[in-house]
């Protein structure tokens, strides 16, 4: 049965890290993880999100020492969430609406998941093939293994 609802495409293993924390303790998970992006939480309590953009807009182009920067300082607020059973269609919509690329899914108040363009991604090339219309897949696994890199 093909997926019809984020709780079927979603990361689940999402990376945290306290809204005190420096961006340098911040990359070094980054990088010990393979992950392009961490929530940031305060309270236990999810605030923001970090990504390797962020980095790259708020501290290197600025010049900013990466040591004495705190995540809450260049953390992206939150913008919109979806629960488990939202249809993909509205997490995709939503995620154009807020020309974002990952999606926070929360759930009784809690975070619980993320969508990303790479699980997107997936979820588009399983349905292509479920439905005849991608024949050659390995040029697309390549282009999903570039991709994935990007998890959350």
């Amino acid at each position: 049965m093909a997926a019809t609802v984020v709780r079927d495409i979603m990361t689940k293993n999402m990376v945290m890290i306290d809204h005190d924390k420096t961006a340098l303790e911040a990359a070094k998970i980054m990088m010990e993880k393979g992950i392009s992006s961490l929530f940031v939480v305060k309270d236990n309590h999810p605030i923001g999100i970090v990504t390797e953009r962020d980095f790259i807009k708020k501290i290197c182009a600025k010049e900013l020492p990466v040591a004495e920067v705190k995540m809450s300082d260049i953390m992206s607020k939150i913008l919109t969430t979806a629960d488990p059973d939202t249809p993909i269609e509205v997490a995709i919509q939503r995620m154009v609406n807020h020309k974002i690329r990952r999606l926070p899914i929360m759930e009784n108040g809690k975070l619980v998941g993320i969508i990303t363009v790479t699980d997107l991604a997936k979820h588009l090339r399983t349905t292509l093939l479920l439905e005849g219309a991608l024949s050659d897949s390995n040029s697309f696994d390549s282009m999903i293994a570039t991709m994935d890199r990007d998890k959350y």
